[in-house]
Formats: structure tokens, sequence, C-alpha cells
């Protein structure tokens, strides 16, 4: 993997190297002038590069999950695709309240990240982790867990305190998910009430373009038993169409890669996620950023977006709209407060996306919005200006990496403290 999965992001790191066993994982750790994790690519920006180390990929030490009948979690390796794991609970009867739109990402990569799902009510990934282990610079391979005051620095890393080399996961009883797709809503009309609308069921997307007279559509995916009853959900404003809607359906995509909607029920791993683990999702060849505000600013932020929606339109392919519920991680996007994200899927024309995630940011900045960290920005330096804890984690990195192995030129722009 010389680039990231997109294509457009290039790697710069010397050397690439996939152990096979843990104990070949800790000598190259040992050996490397430093280190990053290569999981499946999916992060737009440096954050998983090495410019003055090597690249380890850590496929080769996935192995099966193990699921505890006693306490409903999961031990699962870190480089486990979020995918791959879903059989193992499935034979288990057992889910996870969240997953990410789309499967074929890594559970450590992932977390790492603060990367999330969607629902006003469900919090990101991150919150499901119950411990970490980590191989850290020294060559100690340790259990972090909720008895540790550092946990909520450990879990959403960045890659920057060591190896996550297995997480253990809280789980739920198996559970259903319908999809259902509407349209027709405006603009003004979501503006009055974005909070109502994304609280509408367990999980709400709003996809559109920030031109025209509303959004494209919006997707609607609502618990079948436990907490709804399988009815066909409602928003005033809004029409249903049995039809499955790809995210970029106004431009013409077919909905051959996208997860069922139509109201047919499902297991939770078939339709959380808007795209299938066979397919390439979304658009492929892409770039992706996303900003998160307070979700009592989404209206305002949203106002903000329109405003500018004819600068964005030449080099955007959609964007879309989640609430997340607030977490205690550290450096979650999510952190402190309960959030609306506003991601956008970008052509892949790098100078030009440089330019549009520029005036995103410009148009947001009075609501404090917060990068997602595996994505494009353009924020030159530390960003303490929006995570409130980032001080703590940079006391924390130095505590269990004090000769820097696991810093790249991303930790010292946006992370470290000169």
């Amino acid at each position: 993997m010389t680039t990231n999965w997109s294509g457009t992001y290039d790697y710069r790191a010397a050397r690439r190297e996939r152990p096979g066993t843990a104990a070949e994982l800790q000598q190259l750790v040992a050996d490397a002038p430093a280190v990053k994790i290569a999981g499946s690519g999916h992060s737009f920006n440096g954050i998983a590069d090495s410019e003055t180390g090597w690249q380890l990929d850590v496929s080769g030490l996935v192995s099966a999950p193990e699921v505890d009948s006693e306490t409903g979690t999961v031990t699962v390796s870190g480089g486990m695709k979020y995918g791959d794991l879903v059989p193992a609970l499935t034979a288990s009867g057992r889910a996870l309240a969240n997953l990410a739109s789309l499967p074929h990402i890594t559970v450590a990569g992932s977390v790492a990240t603060g990367t999330h799902g969607s629902g006003a009510r469900q919090p990101g990934l991150a919150s499901a982790v119950e411990a970490v282990e980590l191989l850290t610079a020294d060559g100690e391979l340790r259990w972090i867990d909720a008895t540790d005051r550092h946990f909520d620095g450990v879990v959403v890393s960045l890659g920057a305190l060591g190896v996550v080399t297995r997480l253990r996961l809280s789980t739920v009883p198996h559970y259903e998910v319908r999809q259902d797709a509407f349209l027709g809503m405006s603009w003004g009309e979501l503006i009055a009430r974005v909070n109502d609308v994304l609280a509408t069921s367990y999980s709400v997307s709003v996809f559109g373009r920030w031109t025209g007279a509303g959004p494209d559509h919006i997707i609607v995916k609502s618990v079948v038993d436990g907490e709804g009853d399988g009815t066909r959900p409602s928003i005033s404003g809004t029409s249903w169409t049995p039809d499955t809607l790809h995210p970029l359906q106004a431009a013409g995509a077919t909905p051959d890669a996208v997860t069922e909607q139509g109201g047919v029920a499902g297991s939770w791993a078939d339709r959380l996620p808007h795209f299938k683990l066979g397919f390439t999702p979304s658009a492929g060849a892409e770039i992706q950023s996303e900003f998160f505000v307070a979700a009592e600013d989404a209206d305002r932020g949203i106002e903000a977006l329109l405003d500018i929606g004819d600068a964005l339109a030449p080099y955007l392919l959609v964007s879309e709209i989640r609430a997340i519920a607030s977490e205690s991680q550290w450096l979650s996007p999510a952190y402190g407060r309960d959030s609306v994200a506003f991601h956008f899927t970008w052509k892949p024309d790098t100078e030009g996306v440089h330019r549009a995630v520029g005036i995103v940011e410009q148009a947001l900045a009075d609501l404090a919005p917060r990068p997602h960290w595996g994505k494009a920005f353009t924020y030159p330096g530390r960003l303490d200006f929006a995570y409130d804890r980032l001080d703590d984690f940079d006391d924390l990195r130095r505590l269990l990496d004090p000769r820097g192995k696991f810093r790249n030129g991303f930790v010292d722009r946006h992370v470290a403290r000169a």
C-alpha cells in the first residue's frame, strides 16, 4: 500500500513491514527509527504516515474474535475490520450498538481517530471500548481499562501512544433495523427543526449538496425489535420512497453498493452501514472532510454552509449531516457535547478541495468546529483551540512514548507542544 484507500494521499514511509507474530511486531517496533500503523488506509491525511520511519501492517496478526458469553464483551485484534467481526457476533447472538457508514475499516484505526456512526442518542465507536491492549515503545504489552485514570486518553489515541494490538468491546443483544428514505424537505424546514429530524429514530442521515431547494434525501434507520415496533417512521414535510438510494443518487449513482432500504428489516450489520462490505463504498476516488459542532448550533451551521454552497459546488460530490451523542474520550470530536457532524465527500482534486475545505472552516469558525482526525483539514498548527484536553493527551503521549517512537509529521504539527 503506497497510498491511502482512495489513492488521494501518497505515503512517504521508506519501509513497510507485515509482522506475522507478536514477537516480530515487538522487534520491528524496537528496530524502527519511528513507527506508524497502516490499517485499512481510510484516512485522508498524514495521520498514519511515517516520514522518517516505517509503516507496519498488522493484518497478519488478526485472530478470531473471542465473545465472552458471561460479560457480553468481545475481544478483537486491532487490525480486524468491522465487516469481519460481524459473523462472530451474529453467531453468538450479539451486536454492536453502532457502526460507521462502511464496514471496510479496522477497529483500532476507527477508534483511534474518533470515527462514529449516527444517532442523536448514540455515541461513536470509541464508546464501545472497555479495554485496550497497547504495545508501547519500551516493548511492553499492557491492558489499559477504565480503572486507569488515563483510559479516556488512551482510547482515541491517533496512533501516537503505541500499537493497539487488541481491544475489548461491549456488545448488546442482536437486533434488526429497517431503513427508509424520504424526499422533499426544504432547507428552511430542516433549519427550523434539524435536531428533531436527526432524533427521528435510531440513526438519521441527511444528504445534500448545499445548493437547490433542499437536501437530496434523508435516510432513517429504525430498530425493529427492542426499541421500536417496526412501523414506518415519518418526517413531516417529506414523502417516503420505496427505493434504495445511494448517497450520490442525485449525481446518478446506482444503489448496487448500498445496504437495502425501502423499509425491509435486516440484521443491524446489514443496515447500519450505508455500504455493503463486498463493494467499493462511496465514490471510490474521493477526499473526505468532517467537522463537528455542538448540537444546539446545528441550525447555524447549516445556514453558514448554505451561504457558501456555490463556492463548494465545483468540488463537492455530496455532504452528510449526522448526530452523535456526547463522549468522554479526550480527543473524541464529540467530547463533552452532543454534536452534529457535517461530512463532505469531495472530488479527487487535491488543490481545489484544499481551497474548499478552507472556505468551510472559515464559515464554521464561530461555532467552535472540531475536525475529524482522519480526514482532510487545513488548520496549520496544534488543534488545542478545538480539543480542550489536547495538553493532557500530549502529557500522556510523552509519558508512554518519551523518545517519540510514534511521532510523525501529523503529531508534530497538530498535537505536540514545542
